[in-house]
């Protein structure tokens, strides 16, 4: 099978199983979304769904975030990996979308990654999310996923290299899908340690299962 071949068949099999893949993270507004995926960081999703009602409640726009001293905001996400740095991260964070931005979360991927706490991976969740950009978020589960599948070469190294050949393959208006289908495949099927490669639809193409376990 053939690369394009292999990117045909992973896009006709979820856009015909999960033609309206979601995020998992619970949000109401680009700005809670924003604070919900810095949070997400090697942190899972339903530790964040659980506690972002109550940071939600005593934050719910960056103004007030913005003017939370450090030991008023931690105990919000001591829960949370990493509390300390994204403590500080989303005051950053808060601060310069007030300052900078008029408290609106900015829509480009280059203006994203200049609020603290936001790499290149956040910036394309928020720019697919909320302003249905063509842009390809790669986490670890992409990055295994897509790799086992055979959707990208063995040798690429990093996140960008992964991304770059995920979205030089597929079409624009399935590339904001395409992130959410390699995450919950990878979350729920996929799985790092022990894939789930029984009850996986996927294997007629998966260059893993055809080279480890066919």
């Amino acid at each position: 099978m053939t690369r394009k071949e292999r990117f045909q068949a992973f896009i006709h099999y979820f856009a015909e199983t999960k033609p309206e893949p979601q995020t998992e993270l619970s949000y109401r507004n680009p700005y809670e979304l924003l604070v919900a995926v810095i949070l997400s960081a090697q942190c899972t999703d339903k530790r964040v769904n659980m506690v972002t009602p109550f940071l939600f409640e005593a934050y719910p726009n960056p103004k007030l975030l913005s003017q939370a001293t450090f030991d008023e905001l931690f105990p919000y996400i001591k829960s949370i990996s990493y509390p300390n740095n994204k403590t500080k991260h989303l005051i950053g964070m808060s601060k310069m979308l007030v300052e900078q931005f008029n408290s609106e979360v900015p829509g480009t991927v280059e203006e994203l990654q200049k609020l603290p706490g936001v790499g290149r991976k956040t910036a394309n969740v928020i720019s697919s999310v909320i302003f249905n950009q063509p842009a390809m978020a790669v986490d670890t589960h992409v990055f295994r996923v897509s790799k086992r599948l055979g959707l990208v070469n063995q040798t690429a190294k990093t996140p960008l290299e992964v991304e770059k050949q995920l979205v030089r393959h597929i079409p624009d208006e399935f590339i904001g899908k395409a992130h959410h289908w390699l995450i919950l495949h990878g979350r729920y099927v996929c799985l790092a340690r022990s894939p789930q490669c029984h009850k996986c639809e996927l294997i007629h193409f998966c260059r893993y299962f055809q080279k480890y376990l066919s």
